[in-house]
């Protein structure tokens, strides 16, 4: 029997009843008869691949973690910066996930089987207005579900940078106010071993120094300016840790 795709668009106002990502989510995959899902968010390009051409690259994962490449709305400098971030976590998402110690991953771009989605959708916290990606790829590491990662240019989605400081660092925020509620082990070494370095680096800034070659090597090859390089790797633990703080002591909705 042939195996069926759907695409699921949360899209605020329209399938979400008012109520948040979480709930149009459920209301869109509950009615959907996809043996495979491919999540997306509704302010993305979406990938060129054809369905067909998407469950030929899902096989026989239960999860599959599909690249994303951000892109500049306007060139300048806080829009570059946020590209440079962003292509790193990316390699970052694609060696970890590799190597059998998935991370990362974002229900921008992201496809799972139907039937994995419904077993792990008690686990997604619906309390919290984001996060289904991370505590959906929690669950499939916890109950060993088959983790799959592309980074084919086919299957890339395209993400927009913020357009002004605030907005990046809401959606900063918004994403650090879950990281309490992880569980992995990969996920919380992780990311206690970043707000270290953070809060080192903090203390003491000559210690980018320290840092930036394993920075370079996450975006090497892919032409940024030396000097934008640097420059983020300066500033970063400042606004991460700002960014940090707020969502810890704030909740954020969708």
């Amino acid at each position: 029997m042939a195996v069926s795709l759907a695409h699921i668009t949360p899209i605020r106002g329209v399938n979400d009843e008012g109520k948040g990502k979480k709930h149009a989510l459920s209301l869109l995959i509950h009615a959907s008869d996809g043996d495979v899902l491919w999540l997306h968010d509704d302010d993305i390009l979406l990938p060129p691949a054809t369905d067909a051409e998407a469950l030929r690259c899902m096989g026989d994962a239960d999860l599959m973690i599909l690249p994303l490449r951000m892109q500049v709305s306007s060139d300048n400098l806080l829009q570059r910066l946020q590209v440079i971030e962003y292509t790193a976590l990316q390699t970052l998402t694609v060696r970890m996930a590799r190597r059998g110690s998935a991370i990362l991953c974002s229900g921008a771009n992201l496809m799972v089987r139907r039937e994995v989605w419904l077993q792990a959708e008690p686990h997604l916290h619906p309390d919290l207005p984001s996060g289904d990606d991370m505590f959906l790829l929690e669950y499939c590491k916890r109950t060993g579900k088959r983790i799959g990662v592309s980074d084919a240019p086919e299957m890339t989605a395209t993400i927009t940078a913020q357009a002004s400081l605030r907005g990046l660092l809401r959606q900063r925020a918004r994403w650090a106010g879950k990281a309490p509620r992880y569980t992995d082990s990969d996920i919380r070494r992780f990311g206690a071993l970043v707000t270290l370095a953070l809060v080192l680096q903090f203390i003491c800034p000559p210690m980018v120094l320290i840092y930036l070659p394993w920075e370079c090597s996450l975006i090497r090859g892919k032409g940024y300016a030396p000097l934008e390089v640097l420059l983020l790797a300066i500033i970063y633990p400042y606004y991460a840790l700002i960014a940090l703080v707020s969502g810890l002591l704030h909740p954020h909705r969708w």
